[in-house]
């Protein structure tokens, strides 16, 4: 299916992406990969299926990756499924000229998908939505990796609190002189205080490793 362009009157003045194209049609394919050029970005790949897609997003790790949403091996959709699972918080931009195409609520988690364009699309507008989905993605990656720090350091502080429970009953001291013992011995030996901690609850008889 052919796509119409408006043609590019300014070059964007923003930062440029590397983005991967996926379009069956090759006539929009050679537009869209000209349009975005002309925008100022790169366009690392331009292929015709969603398994190239996926191949090559796992290959080229692009910022973002625009798919359509049919093609003749099967849709934009599960291909997007697919790179999501590979590449986990890329920026995928779905777009389509059939109106009555929909994402479901489950769609929307398991594609990664941050946009869907219209066909045709403005330049304008692809590229402040490309841009757009590029920093929603660095925010959700930057959100589940503090996300993942902060459980992380929970986790820790629990072990912590139940190796200075272990010395205080083992040598009758105070929380603050099993929490000193504790932070000289990873001075000492140069390892993390939560190691340490690991290491005193390992030694419990009985104990099962700590995680």
């Amino acid at each position: 299916m052919s796509t119409a362009i408006h043609p590019v009157t300014e070059h964007s003045l923003s930062t440029k992406l590397r983005i991967l194209l996926a379009e069956d049609d090759i006539g929009s394919r050679e537009m869209l990969t000209d349009v975005l050029s002309t925008l100022g970005h790169e366009v690392v790949c331009a292929v015709s299926s969603g398994v190239e897609a996926a191949d090559k997003a796992r290959e080229l790790k692009p910022d973002a990756v625009l798919l359509d949403v049919h093609m003749p091996d099967g849709s934009g959709i599960e291909a997007a499924e697919v790179i999501t699972r590979s590449l986990p918080g890329i920026a995928v931009i779905l777009y389509s000229g059939d109106e009555n195409v929909t994402l479901s609520d489950k769609e929307a988690i398991t594609t990664g998908a941050v946009a869907f364009l219209p066909k045709p699309v403005p330049p304008k507008m692809l590229d402040s939505t490309i841009r757009l989905a590029v920093t929603r993605a660095a925010a959700l990656r930057s959100a589940k990796k503090d996300a993942t720090e902060a459980k992380a350091a929970l986790e820790a502080r629990k072990i912590v609190e139940r190796a200075k429970g272990i010395l205080m009953r083992r040598t009758a001291c105070t929380e603050a002189e099993a929490y000193r013992i504790l932070q000289r011995s990873s001075q000492d030996r140069s390892k993390p205080m939560v190691d340490i901690a690991r290491a005193v609850l390992d030694s419990e008889p009985g104990a099962e490793p700590a995680t």
